[in-house]
């Protein structure tokens, strides 16, 4: 099994990437969000996941582990295969999957190309406790990074005199449905609603 690839970009497309490793050409399937980060390097480290069928033996490659880890998640997921899986990852970032799910936002899943609303529904329901757990081990969900803005927000709102439970409340419903937002407008929504 791979972990990673490494070594010049021999050939791009929105699609695939062929990795020359000492000689040696990967072709390897990738989302477009892999695409736009490693477009214009001419050296390249890919975290794959090989996929064995049958009638071949197939690499998924992204630009961060972050990415793969989704992808896997994804993969476990029934009804949704790699091909559908990195359709998903090239449509929306996994950042916004993850916000998605989070949310409950069937809808956002279901516009992507092949992806109906049953498969989006158990995309979000088989996901859920797995994306925040996966997250929380590896650190890399958007609370964190909302968790300090959020606080932020919290302590100005505070000074501003509205209680804290209430003013916790309404940031995290703003938090919920506007996703990651600088803390001035975070601020700016929270006061409109309080």
């Amino acid at each position: 099994m791979f972990d990673f690839i490494s070594g010049t970009v021999a050939r791009l497309t929105p699609t695939h990437v062929v990795v020359d490793n000492n000689g040696l050409g990967y072709m390897i399937a990738i989302s477009l969000q892999t695409y736009a980060a490693i477009d214009g390097k001419d050296k390249v480290k890919l975290f794959v996941h090989q996929v064995i069928r049958e009638d071949a033996h197939l690499l998924y490659g992204f630009a961060t582990e972050q990415e793969r880890e989704v992808f896997l998640l994804l993969l476990s997921v029934s009804g949704v295969g790699a091909g559908t899986a990195r359709l998903i990852l090239s449509s929306l970032t996994v950042g916004e999957l993850q916000q998605a799910i989070a949310t409950d936002n069937v809808s956002t899943i279901k516009q992507v190309k092949g992806v109906g609303l049953k498969t989006a529904q158990r995309i979000v329901v088989d996901l859920r406790d797995k994306i925040f757990k996966e997250s929380a081990d590896t650190a890399q969900i958007f609370a964190p990074l909302n968790n300090t803005t959020r606080q932020e927000a919290l302590s100005a709102l505070t000074m501003l005199g509205f209680a804290k439970a209430a003013a916790e409340k309404t940031l995290d419903q703003i938090v919920k449905t506007e996703g990651e937002l600088p803390v001035e407008q975070l601020i700016k929504h929270a006061l409109k609603r309080l």
